[in-house]
């Protein structure tokens, strides 16, 4: 499944998963709905409950793939907002549980002088987010255009 990149109308995608924001992030930034990239997710024996998701950037890389969506081939440390990419996978909430890291995937994207960042869960009053105080990126992944 190929598809192109649209960030002029990249709206968040809310997880229909509690551990899905790998899958919903996949789907902002291919301009799909959850539904179907957890299906294709699926096909490709990727599952919001497998702690790989939210622990490795294995799976959500190869989702992208599948998508047609290109990446940089590492995890970059976060320095500031201004020196994100235009559009980028950020990694926040991170934490260490049982010798294990985890986070949050969310969708930075820089368009026309504005910046925002597309959080995928459900419990928040707006899922386009301007409030970069309060989120704290450990590194990113750089998604190309």
């Amino acid at each position: 499944m190929m598809v192109t990149r649209k960030t002029k109308t990249m709206k968040p995608v809310i997880q229909q998963e509690a551990t899905g924001c790998a899958i919903a992030s996949a789907a902002a930034i291919a301009g799909i709905s959850y539904a179907k990239a957890k299906k294709l997710a699926n096909s490709l024996g990727i599952f919001a409950t497998d702690s790989a998701l939210w622990s490795e950037t294995n799976y959500i890389r190869k989702l992208l793939k599948v998508l047609g969506i290109k990446t940089h081939s590492k995890e970059i440390p976060f320095k500031s907002w201004q020196t994100l990419p235009d559009c980028a996978l950020l990694s926040i909430k991170w934490h260490v549980e049982r010798g294990k890291a985890y986070w949050h995937w969310v969708v930075f994207i820089r368009e026309d002088n504005d910046e925002v960042v597309l959080d995928s869960k459900k419990a928040l009053v707006s899922n386009t987010r301007s409030d970069f105080g309060r989120i704290k990126p450990k590194w990113y992944i750089t998604i190309y255009p």
